[in-house]
């Protein structure tokens, strides 16, 4: 089978065995914003064209492929949802001689005030990490990036989610804000990122913490090559603060540099966080299948 990881930036293709190990992999920097005039399919040939006319089959699509922007909206699944659900909701386009492809749905909830949520990928990646997550209970899941997910995952099922617009407003406030003026680009200072993470423990609120990011800058409490660092702890640290229940089988999943960074935040918080594979998606897409075959 042929598994796809098609976000908004980047495209990540993978060749599996039978038993859903990875034979072969590509990539490439084809996110769908990237793909003019809907012109999908024949990205998708540009990429995997050998691979489909050696007959393997089928291809499971995952990710923001799916969504208004993308090759076909597929519907969100409603939570509480595990393969079967999510499996149940694909949607299938087709294209050329008798090809077709299956787009992995997302999924919705709503918060204890009925303030609905989403997510579209990350599904898959929980699914594909099932297997690492401990026997028994609930587990807190936690996916960061762009927008930081935290779902509660029981007996193979996210049964909730909240979502964190943690990583857009770092962009914001570096890129578009007076607090990016005082901060030049400079690799991560831990001592500072924690130094971020301990303030958001604070009273005060992250509105007054984050004009004390300017005003500890402007009377030399802290470099200007530190001050992302103090920030980006900061965010994480608030964010991490509006978790409820933050205790025990807590995993992270993503990518290795920003997962070390939470992990590092959660120990500010007193709780140890495990590591999942960051690659889990692969074998998200293989549950799928193997869900798609049985009905």
């Amino acid at each position: 089978m042929i598994a796809i990881d098609w976000g908004t930036s980047s495209f990540r293709a993978y060749r599996l065995a039978e038993d859903g190990s990875v034979n072969e992999r590509r990539s490439a920097p084809l996110g769908i914003l990237a793909v003019s005039d809907g012109k999908f399919a024949e990205a998708l040939e540009s990429q995997i064209a050998d691979w489909l006319a050696a007959g393997e089959t089928p291809v499971l699509m995952s990710g923001m492929i799916g969504s208004r922007q993308g090759w076909r909206e597929a519907p969100y699944a409603s939570c509480p949802a595990g393969a079967k659900e999510i499996a149940a909701s694909m949607v299938q386009v087709s294209w050329g001689d008798h090809r077709s492809a299956w787009i992995a749905p997302g999924l919705t909830c709503r918060d204890a005030t009925r303030v609905p949520d989403v997510m579209r990928g990350e599904e898959v990646q929980i699914l594909g990490a099932l297997d690492q997550l401990s026997g028994g209970g609930r587990s807190l899941v936690c996916l960061p990036g762009t927008h930081s997910k935290w779902a509660a995952v029981e007996d193979g099922r996210v049964l909730d989610f909240a979502t964190h617009m943690t990583g857009e407003v770092f962009a914001v406030m570096k890129g578009h804000s007076i607090l990016g003026r005082m901060m030049t680009d400079a690799p991560v200072d831990l001592e500072s990122f924690e130094a971020g993470v301990r303030r958001a423990r604070e009273p005060g609120g992250l509105l007054h913490h984050l004009f004390g990011v300017r005003t500890r800058g402007l009377l030399g409490d802290l470099a200007n090559e530190r001050s992302a660092s103090y920030l980006s702890g900061l965010l994480i640290g608030h964010e991490i603060a509006s978790v409820p229940k933050l205790a025990g089988n807590v995993y992270l999943l993503g990518a290795v540099q920003l997962t070390a960074l939470y992990r590092v935040a959660l120990r500010c918080f007193g709780v140890e966080a495990s590591l999942l594979d960051p690659d889990a998606a692969v074998r998200g897409l293989y549950r799928l299948a193997q869900s798609l075959s049985r009905h």
